[in-house]
């Protein structure tokens, strides 16, 4: 079983100052508000209800954060999480690029986003979800860019790749690959930059998606075992 199953609700932020003070490892999920984020992420934790799909895309601005590990899996439990087993947060960004945000919520928004992508120490890794269709739009980009100084991986998420046929696809894959190849560092060496195609419909790249999220985050290796408690000293006679 997937240990994204263990999935729960955290919480939800909207500035800086209110971000976990916790010390596990984050992976953060962006994209457009139409690019499929929330059911993506929902597939891969199956969890029907996890991420929250706005019905009018673009107006949630907050960061919604996620748990992996220590607690039941189940979105109607509320036992506390045990923090001592917590392995990792998923942080669902904010969705952008519709316009009817106004200009202070949409200032705001970007703020949020860049410097949470640029100077939080726990990110590990970016998730960006694409519509295999129309990707690398603008707004993508700069989130590319965003991200790359801190030279942390990107794993490039192309989402209703169903709506390709296989030669379409096989292009687009090949296409966006080769755009993540180009950039570079100061030395001239490729970021960690990798992209799969995916289809929540059709149920593609699912296996893949999992395996590399868990490898970015750790999840892939067992946590060590506690230490056992030692065995009070006896009392001197």
């Amino acid at each position: 079983m997937s240990k994204l199953w263990q999935a729960r609700f955290f919480t939800t932020v909207n500035h800086l100052r209110d971000l976990p003070r916790t010390t596990v490892p984050e992976i953060a999920f962006a994209g457009r508000s139409n690019a499929g984020k929330s059911t993506a992420i929902n597939i891969l934790c199956n969890q029907k209800g996890l991420a929250f799909a706005s019905k009018t895309p673009g107006r949630t601005q907050h960061i919604n954060f996620f748990s992996i590990g220590g607690a039941h899996v189940a979105m109607h439990r509320h036992d506390p999480i045990n923090m001592d087993e917590l392995r990792c947060l998923i942080a669902d960004l904010p969705g952008y690029g519709y316009a009817e945000v106004s200009g202070d919520a949409k200032l705001h928004w970007q703020r949020l986003l860049g410097d949470y992508v640029q100077r939080r120490d726990q990110l590990a890794a970016l998730v960006l979800m694409m519509d295999a269709r129309r990707p690398f739009t603008d707004l993508d980009i700069q989130m590319l860019e965003w991200f790359a100084p801190t030279g942390k991986p990107i794993h490039c998420i192309l989402t209703k790749s169903d709506k390709l046929t296989r030669s379409e696809a096989t292009t687009t894959l090949r296409q966006a690959q080769a755009k993540l190849d180009s950039y570079v560092d100061e030395e001239g060496e490729g970021f960690p930059f990798t992209v799969q195609l995916f289809s929540a419909l059709k149920r593609v790249g699912i296996d893949e998606a999992t395996a590399k999220i868990e490898e970015l985050v750790g999840l892939n290796i067992d946590p060590p075992a506690p230490e056992p408690e030692s065995a009070p000293e006896p009392d001197p006679e």
